[in-house]
């Protein structure tokens, strides 16, 4: 299990971005980490503080360091959108190598401050650190923000935020959003544009889940080398379990009803990673 510097730097030097995907519980990351390591993809395993709440740090740690040893393509644990420092040094401390404080919320000297403290620590302890300028609207776990709370990262603030604080990935809002999308989101490349002549670290695209395959890899060109992908990963999954439950009525054994569920799921890894062009990377 490793942290995430390396596998970006080199997605950024090749072009090419790895996927991250948010996982809930122990069929979750064996679909995600057996179809990367099936398409030879780095891949990271992001868990909100809701997926730590329900499944423990501990248990989550323990099944993917077991997943880490299994396959030989790198593998990151990562704690995604976590708000409090106590969160993200509980999971270092258990061995958690890459996380992202999310302080965009804060006004920026207060943003620019917790993400320096998190990084003085995730530094010392080997972990990695992204975090957030700007703000996405939509739901991620419990965070749920209204359109009108969300608002466009800047480019001439990023490069200034990214100096100070000594992150290891920015996370840019250009136009997505967390969940579903209503209508045909419009990415501002302009903007991240902008942001990759100003900042030399790698771009994050958060709420790829709904973006075009075009729209993604134009964001990859312009130096996005993570992609976040959650809720288009849920759906099949739910959908395909609830339909064998409604099918079978009588099933009761896990080992069978989750299996469909899974299948699903790993149709949608599979065809992100190819999005991301991240296959036989490694």
């Amino acid at each position: 299990m490793v942290n995430t510097k390396d596998m970006l730097l080199k997605a950024q030097k090749e072009k090419y971005a790895v996927p991250a995907f948010n996982i809930h519980n122990l069929e979750t990351i064996q679909v995600v980490v057996e179809a990367a390591a099936e398409m030879r993809s780095p891949v990271i395993l992001a868990g909100t503080p809701g997926t730590f709440s329900y499944a423990g740090r501990d248990y989550v740690q323990a099944i993917v360091e077991t997943a880490a040893q299994k396959y030989n393509i790198p593998i990151a644990l990562h704690l995604d959108h976590h708000e409090t420092f106590e969160d993200i040094k509980e999971s270092i401390d258990l061995g958690t190598k890459s996380a992202m404080i999310d302080a965009s919320h804060f006004p920026f000297e207060e943003n620019i401050k917790l993400v320096q403290e998190v990084v003085a620590y995730a530094h010392a302890n080997g972990a990695t650190v992204e975090a957030e300028l700007g703000r996405l609207g939509g739901q991620e776990d419990d965070l749920v923000v209204d359109d009108k709370d969300s608002f466009f990262t800047d480019p001439t603030a990023a490069k200034e935020y990214v100096e100070r604080t000594g992150i290891d990935s920015l996370a840019v809002a250009i136009g997505t959003a967390h969940g579903m999308y209503k209508s045909e989101p419009k990415l501002d490349f302009e903007r991240l544009a902008e942001i990759q002549k100003l900042v030399d670290i790698p771009l994050v695209l958060h709420g790829a889940s709904g973006i075009s395959v075009e729209d993604v890899r134009r964001s990859i060109e312009l130096g996005v080398c993570k992609v976040n992908i959650a809720t288009e990963l849920k759906i099949p999954f739910s959908n395909a379990l609830r339909e064998f439950l409604v099918e079978n009525e009588d099933a009761n054994d896990p080992r069978k009803y989750m299996a469909p569920a899974k299948a699903a799921m790993r149709e949608v890894v599979i065809e992100k990673i190819k999005m991301c062009k991240s296959e036989n990377r490694y």
